[in-house]
């Protein structure tokens, strides 16, 4: 059963409007119609508002006003019912004017017939099914014209439309967004125009042969921003220049700087990581030989008496040596495979002989200060990782100082107390060591101050840094038990203030010096594939009166341990041989001695090889090292009550 035609006949005279609704009930005899009356311009407002009726039949004469103003009012409501005006005074000017606001129809009262008033009705009310119908198209059109525009304008991807004229019609949020214009400024600009002069040449090569209607190109571009810099975009153009619904090359793209930045930071960590490798693979040959050339060295100023002229030229030599040895520490460090291996260090006196260094670092443009306060407290830290830290230090702020400047080093002792740990909670108060850095350069807003230590943060252009170098500079102060705090403004240069706690006094007077006070009877047995250093450990043990046995590889030293009748105390081993590593000989041996205890030796100290082949308590001598230092190191161990690990 269909639905019921819904009428309004609306007329402030009660017996016209029951005349008019009589007329329409006979003639469709009742069936299928709904007929209401309304007899003042209020009363039909709310019945219109209320309820959805097809037609309405409005007297031209109301209480209040008259039916055009209630057309008029029902058009603002958003009303689509179909209205037939009625008048008993028609003139053309009227009719005229009820069609122009809207009217389905104009009749006359007088003239109103049955088959006038169907006529009307039907006339109106498919009208009205019209005005519905096409609203009904023009929601659907609208919600979803408002769905995609959602997402276009919610979509991270940038959506821009070109014009054949090659001039921007439409840009999406995210394109401004990312591109960097201001909202709406992107309309009208050529294109091209915005495009870096090298990519501008490259895609005009490319698209040079022109594109089929509706193929699409994959493209990468740098797009200008507003305010000078650029972004790098990816995606797709697409000729859509005879769809008229287009009119226009589509290119979808996405912002992919960040994306292109994080790939160039891991290729520049690999290529880091690669050269670590090269330096540190350097430095373990490099340590082998100045083990060597430094141990033996100690052998003959051990031997020579004090007034000897020769005394001279060896100590140049052993100094020469040392010299080398902080060179193999650097490489390690930046390759970051050395081992920490804390010592008692007196700050100054480190700081002051890396002035060299320092000063080729910096190059001709830029003065060194240094402003050493001597005995000052003795720390305990590894001195490669200090002299890491002041590397990086110095060269960022070598950086900074483009134009040239002066970089000032400092070490002096600090108390952090209680005002101080307002600022910084997290310090534990008491005395430091300080070592500050200072450079006359460009420093640093406090957006940057907040992120300076920040792994792969830098403010250099491509290319120019991989942002590990603070980054690494956090990590060993923080190793070493202290505290790294930065000052800086722009144009004011900036501070580095690394706070070191010193080491207990006791502990720092408990430095037993080199000599015989390490010597012993035990029996040892030293394994090293590099002669040089074997025939160095063997001397240096013999002189303070060890018994030593000597294997060349891994495989002699399990003939020497199964064919020796006596006591083995304690093997001397390199980690990294032929037939196999250190520790894999220390598990062999300990299978037929099993309280054997061994001290491991090597000049590259990986630190995850470190843990891997060695494990947590293992006894470690970093070469190179001097006679007096071996022995000492022999003696702790042959000494110590610790467990085999």
């Amino acid at each position: 059963m269909s639905n019921p035609i819904r009428i309004l006949v609306v007329d402030d005279d009660p017996q016209g409007a029951e005349r008019v609704s009589a007329l329409i009930r006979s003639s469709h005899g009742g069936h299928d119609l709904q007929v209401d009356c309304a007899f003042s311009y209020a009363a039909a407002l709310d019945a219109l508002l209320a309820v959805p009726y097809d037609v309405a039949l409005v007297d031209h004469e109301l209480d209040t006003s008259d039916g055009l103003a209630l057309l008029r009012e029902a058009r603002e409501h958003g009303l689509q019912t179909a209205v037939v005006m009625l008048t008993d005074h028609g003139t053309e000017h009227r009719a005229v004017a009820a069609m122009k606001a809207g009217a389905a129809d104009y009749r006359h009262k007088s003239s109103l017939t049955r088959d006038s008033i169907v006529d009307a009705v039907r006339h109106a009310a498919a009208l009205s099914a019209k005005a519905i119908d096409r609203r009904r198209v023009e929601d659907t059109l609208r919600a979803s014209e408002a769905r995609f525009r959602t997402l276009v304008e919610k979509s991270s991807d940038l959506l821009v439309l070109v014009d054949a004229a090659g001039r921007i019609t439409y840009a999406s949020p995210s394109a401004e967004r990312d591109v960097g214009w201001a909202r709406g400024t992107l309309v009208g600009k050529r294109a091209l125009d915005l495009l870096h002069p090298d990519d501008l040449a490259v895609l005009s090569s490319r698209f040079a042969q022109g594109l089929s209607a509706g193929e699409s190109r994959p493209m990468e571009m740098r797009v200008r921003r507003q305010d000078g810099t650029y972004r790098t975009i990816e995606g797709v153009v697409a000729d859509h220049l005879r769809d008229p619904d287009v009119a226009a090359f589509v290119i979808n793209a996405r912002d992919v700087t960040v994306r292109q930045a994080l790939e160039e930071q891991i290729r520049q960590v690999q290529k880091m990581e690669a050269v670590g490798r090269l330096a540190g693979g350097i430095a373990h040959d490099f340590n082998n030989l100045l083990t060597a050339i430094l141990g033996y060295c100690n052998l003959l100023l051990e031997d020579l008496p004090a007034e000897s002229g020769m005394r001279s030229d060896l100590e140049e030599i052993h100094s020469a040596g040392d010299r080398a040895a902080a060179l193999t520490r650097q490489l390690l460090a930046f390759s970051r495979r050395q081992m920490l291996q804390p010592q008692p260090i007196e700050l100054s006196s480190l700081v002051e002989g890396m002035d060299g260094t320092l000063r080729r670092l910096l190059g001709d443009g830029i003065g060194l200060v240094m402003a050493l306060e001597p005995d000052l407290p003795v720390i305990n830290a590894d001195p490669a990782s200090i002299e890491e830290i002041l590397i990086n230090l110095a060269v960022n702020a070598c950086d900074a100082m483009l134009e040239g400047g002066r970089l000032t080093v400092e070490t002096t002792s600090a108390e952090l107390d209680g005002a101080y740990l307002r600022k910084h909670p997290a310090v534990i108060p008491g005395r430091y060591v300080m070592l500050a850095v200072s450079d006359t350069g460009e420093g640093m807003d406090a957006l940057t101050r907040a992120r300076v230590f920040e792994p792969f943060f830098t403010t250099k252009g491509q290319g120019k840094g991989t942002g590990l170098g603070l980054a690494t500079v956090y990590g060993l102060v923080k190793q070493s038990g202290g505290y790294i705090w930065v000052y800086s403004e722009p144009g004011h240069g900036t501070v580095f203030k690394v706070y070191l706690p010193p080491l207990d006094e006791a502990f720092a007077r408990d430095v037993t010096p080199e000599g015989r006070a390490h010597a012993g009877s035990e029996t040892v047995l030293v394994v090293e594939d590099e002669e040089g250093v074997r025939r160095l450990g063997t001397e240096a043990l013999r002189r303070h009166g060890y018994a030593v046995l000597e294997a060349r590889d891994s495989l002699e030293a399990l003939r020497v341990v199964e064919h020796h009748q006596g006591i083995i105390d304690l093997v001397v081993t390199d980690v990294v041989m032929p037939h196999m590593t250190g520790r894999e000989l220390a598990e062999r041996i300990r299978q037929a001695r099993p309280s054997l205890k061994v001290l491991f030796m090597s000049g590259f100290t990986h630190h995850a090889v470190m843990q891997r082949e060695l494990g947590p308590g293992a006894s470690f001598l970093q070469k190179p090292f001097t006679s007096g230092a071996l022995a000492r190191r022999v003696r702790e161990l042959l000494d110590s009550t610790t467990p085999v690990p």
